[in-house]
């Protein structure tokens, strides 16, 4: 049993929401989750927290994000640090074209400051294309790099950064920011890490953004895919992502420039938008038009990409989270839901009792006493109590561990949040009936987890924190074990491997977290002829 999470200063009275509707939010994604463990015993494509996640998606890597992240910034405990990242899978030798973001789209972290899941303010991101190639040549450089504006580097981007208020007001706070390219290699840029630290720009009003590429900061063991690990545990500890890179964007901002209310809670996530038109010519060439719609979604992670069935994962990504509560396809089974007794019969896991009051107050409006906003709309998105300070020694398991700075509270880089949410889903922290945390059991059987407890390259301590990107001029490294204990409980550690228990329920909660949401597809291509 760990310490209850931490009470924030000044809390004032909380409306709740009806313990029905709010839990048929919360367990929308179990209750589709038997189709969704069956196809787990099947082969699939590679996918985690929202990498490849959905048809559209897979088929638009430069609008797929694939992690969101929000923290109190450990170094400089006045500001919040917001990190999305997009394109998931790079190969860090894929030339000649490497990895821009689209100029076509808009890149998009929002925040709830009143828990009322819409977003007070939106940051947007609008890249800008460089391009000297032409006809000339097929290479990204012709020489050394060593800064920006060198004339070596063909081609290169520049963005616009700018803050939309709830009414549409915006304001431009970074004007000609530099992207830091993709790492071609050593023989074309001898020291990245110069490129990297050019590419932090100061922001109107206080803080530091970057954007470019950066080592894909999630770690987990993919193989689940591969018959649940094999078949016979034979697969599992392995950092799948080791090697890979992904584009990133990371905002530091004051506190004080977020609007805090009181209780200093907010809610994050991450959208990518598109012009609703595409046309391809004959010639070759694409054009956007139209409005800018909603393609890709990210706040919590493991969401999307399993749960949802392939008709309606392109939907979600399109839906606001302010819409998640006005789910009512299953509403009549998330009350008693599958996924627990389904783990139970197949893994002799007991299931927790329901309702799963829990696992609203978890995923969907916040813990109450820790990170729940007052008058909170249960809606899918990170929740991030910023008067919480970062932890001297950050324990990878978060809250579970009684380190209150952790997911899911926020999600920091060093979050194990698959071990966490596996624990979650099998009811391993208790909550009274207003969703304020009683105890944290962990769950022996499980306590295993994927065996992947850290990232495969150490974060920096300084903004924007993310490891710089795997060098192109370098094979991409097998996945290899990740070296480091796995937990037996909040405070304890072991090496043995995962029992069946915690593979099946690893499984079974990639198949389970979430919500389940649909909408019409807004977007549309045109061919001409």
């Amino acid at each position: 049993m760990v310490t209850s999470p931490v009470t924030p200063p000044g809390t004032s009275r909380s409306r709740h929401r009806s313990v029905l509707r709010a839990s048929a939010v919360a367990l929308t994604g179990s209750a589709l989750a038997f189709g969704g463990s069956l196809a787990l015993l099947g082969p699939s494509i590679s996918s985690a927290s929202s990498h490849r996640e959905a048809p559209l998606t897979a088929a638009d890597p430069q609008a797929d994000n694939t992690d969101t992240y929000a923290f109190v910034s450990p170094d400089k405990s006045g500001s919040v640090t917001l990190i999305a990242n997009w394109i998931p899978f790079e190969e860090p030798g894929g030339g000649p074209n490497f990895y821009p973001f689209s100029p076509d789209a808009h890149y998009n972290i929002k925040v709830d400051t009143n828990g009322d899941s819409l977003p007070d303010i939106t940051y947007q991101w609008q890249f800008h294309n460089i391009d000297h190639r032409g006809t000339k040549t097929f290479l990204y450089n012709n020489g050394k790099v060593n800064n920006f504006t060198d004339q070596t580097l063909l081609f290169k981007q520049t963005y616009t950064l700018t803050k939309i208020d709830a009414s549409g007001r915006c304001t431009v706070l970074v004007a000609n920011g530099e992207v830091a390219p993709s790492n071609v290699g050593a023989a074309s840029m001898p020291n990245y890490a110069r490129l990297r630290q050019q590419a932090i720009t100061r922001v109107k009003g206080g803080g530091m953004s970057f954007a470019g590429q950066a080592d894909d900061p999630f770690f987990l063991d993919l193989r689940i895919f591969d018959l649940l690990y094999g078949a016979n545990l034979s697969e599992a500890g392995h950092d799948t992502l080791s090697g890979y890179n992904v584009n990133s964007v990371a905002l530091q901002v004051p506190k004080s420039a977020l609007g805090l209310r009181k209780d200093g809670i907010i809610g994050v996530w991450s959208t990518t938008d598109r012009p609703s038109l595409r046309v391809t010519k004959t010639d070759g060439t694409q054009s956007y038009s139209g409005r800018y719609v909603q393609v890709s979604r990210l706040g919590s992670p493991l969401v999307n990409e399993v749960v949802v069935p392939a008709g309606l994962k392109d939907a979600f990504n399109a839906l606001p989270p302010s819409k998640d509560h006005t789910v009512k396809a299953v509403v009549d089974r998330v009350l008693n839901p599958e996924v627990p007794k389904l783990i139970q019969s197949i893994y002799s896991i007991p299931a927790p009792k329901t309702p799963r009051n829990d696992l609203v107050a978890i995923f969907l409006t916040g813990l109450k006493g820790l990170n729940q906003p007052t008058g909170v709309k249960p809606a899918e998105m990170l929740r991030l109590n910023t008067k919480i300070m970062p932890a001297a020694s950050p324990n990878r398991l978060g809250v579970l561990a009684g380190d209150n700075a952790g997911f899911p509270n926020g999600r920091r880089l060093t979050d194990d949040v698959v071990d966490i949410e596996l624990q979650a889903l099998e009811g391993a922290v208790s909550v009274d009936k207003n969703g304020a945390p009683t105890g944290v059991k962990i769950v022996q059987p499980l306590a295993a987890g994927d065996g992947v407890d850290a990232n495969d390259v150490a974060f920096g301590s300084t903004f924007p924190y993310l490891a710089l990107p795997h060098s192109g001029s370098k094979p991409r490294p097998a996945a290899t074990a990740t070296v480091g204990p796995t937990p037996t409980s909040a405070g304890g550690s072991s090496n043995a491997p995962l029992v069946p228990g915690a593979a099946g329920g690893l499984g079974i909660l990639l198949a389970g977290l979430g919500v389940l949401l649909f909408r019409r597809e807004r977007r549309q291509a045109v061919t001409t002829a």
